[in-house]
């Protein structure tokens, strides 16, 4: 495992130029993690004199854009290739025709990957290019018994995993699914964890607020976040309950059982939304919740604590011991625990202590300049198994 750490971080990180590589960006966010993860690991290298770039599909532009949140992108129209496949049957002529050219301009080529037609075409030019590689697959490469997966395993992703220079996991069981997708060690694998920028922590609001701010799919179980009110409603009877994200297939169900247990006037919708919207609306939140399960290591619970927002999760969210360990929020898995932790949450003292707490947790573990300077050692491991390539660069 690469151990060779700089002793200047920002000197490592000075005029490098890093291409960043992920799937879709859209203007509320629609793909969620691992853009987010980009956008603010980009930000954190510029602000330390660094040259990070996006490079991505885009949809729902009328123009595209050359910068996202101050980061300069280059933003592709995505064209479906296969619509059953969703995010991963999107894909670009025109990007796959500049990924050599993108590839040779920089110093490092960080992937976000997944198995789709635009992260796996982008690390595989990077391994022909012989260019410094780090692979980050935020949870969504793991053992899979789909015959498309198991294709896309056996074309390239295992050569990815086993040829990359640095290999990024979050977690110790992201780490074990990677290994057995790869069937092989993994020496070069490291974590880095996700950070975010610390914001001032908001005051506690004068209406109970409660936000459910991610996509509406099945796994995030927004479902179970409306069954959650009318317990919750009987003891705060004032409540707001705030159910914000892009409709992936489940908002018609969420509203039926909202209109079903009676508590829709008590409910707002608000689609998706962009990331300063959403930021707003978490900074106006009393409690976050999140049940979806299996969540690696989602952003917007952290970004929720960085406003000292307390966060409630399921026991497989990647943060789950984390906010039980700090008393940052609660931990449930059915809607009588999450809707108890709710309730309990929205008691002013305890809001408080929990606000505090995740405020903190932030701060000491999650903040993105310490997140940098690990990815600083990463980049600096990976360019050091190119010495020609760093030297002509």
């Amino acid at each position: 495992m690469p151990t060779a750490r700089t002793t200047d971080p920002a000197a490592t990180v000075e005029g490098l130029r890093v291409l960043h590589v992920v799937t879709l960006h859209t203007p509320e966010n629609a793909f969620g993690g691992p853009t987010r993860v980009a956008l603010n690991l980009a930000r954190g290298l510029n602000a330390r004199g660094g040259r990070a770039r996006l490079v991505a599909l885009a949809d729902g532009f009328d123009d595209l854009p050359d910068a996202v949140e101050d980061v300069p992108a280059r933003l592709y129209r995505r064209r479906r290739l296969a619509p059953a496949l969703e995010v991963s049957g999107i894909t670009s002529i025109a990007l796959g025709a500049d990924l050599p050219r993108l590839v040779r301009r920089a110093d490092v080529v960080h992937v976000h990957l997944m198995r789709d037609l635009v992260t796996l075409p982008a690390a595989a030019v990077a391994l022909a290019a012989g260019a410094p590689l780090v692979v980050q697959t935020h949870g969504m490469v793991d053992p899979s018994s789909k015959p498309l997966a198991r294709f896309f395993d056996a074309l390239v992703v295992r050569r990815v995993l086993r040829r990359a220079d640095v290999l990024l996991h979050l977690t110790d069981e992201e780490r074990d699914d990677v290994r057995a997708t790869a069937r092989t060690a993994l020496p070069h694998a490291r974590r880095l964890v996700n950070g975010v920028e610390l914001q001032p922590r908001r005051p506690l609001p004068q209406a109970p607020r409660v936000l459910y701010l991610a996509r509406l799919q099945d796994r995030k179980r927004p479902e179970d976040f409306v069954r959650c009110m009318p317990a919750v409603l009987a003891q705060h009877p004032g409540a707001r309950f705030v159910l914000a994200g892009s409709d992936s297939g489940a908002l018609a169900r969420t509203l039926a059982v909202a209109d079903e247990l009676g508590v829709r006037d008590s409910l707002d919708v608000l689609g998706g939304l962009p990331h300063d919207e959403a930021l707003a609306e978490l900074a106006r939140a009393s409690v976050y919740v999140l049940p979806s399960v299996g969540e690696t290591f989602p952003v917007s619970v952290l970004e929720a604590m960085a406003c000292g927002v307390p966060a409630v999760v399921t026991s497989s969210n990647g943060l789950a011991p984390d906010v039980a360990e700090a008393g940052a929020g609660a931990v449930g898995d059915d809607v009588p625990t999450l809707a108890a932790a709710v309730a309990r949450l929205l008691d002013a003292d305890a809001n408080d202590a929990a606000s505090r707490a995740a405020h903190a947790l932030v701060a000491a573990r999650y903040s993105i300049d310490a997140v940098v300077d690990e990815l600083a050692h990463a980049y600096a491991d990976a360019r050091a198994a190119h010495p020609a390539r760093r030297a002509t660069a």
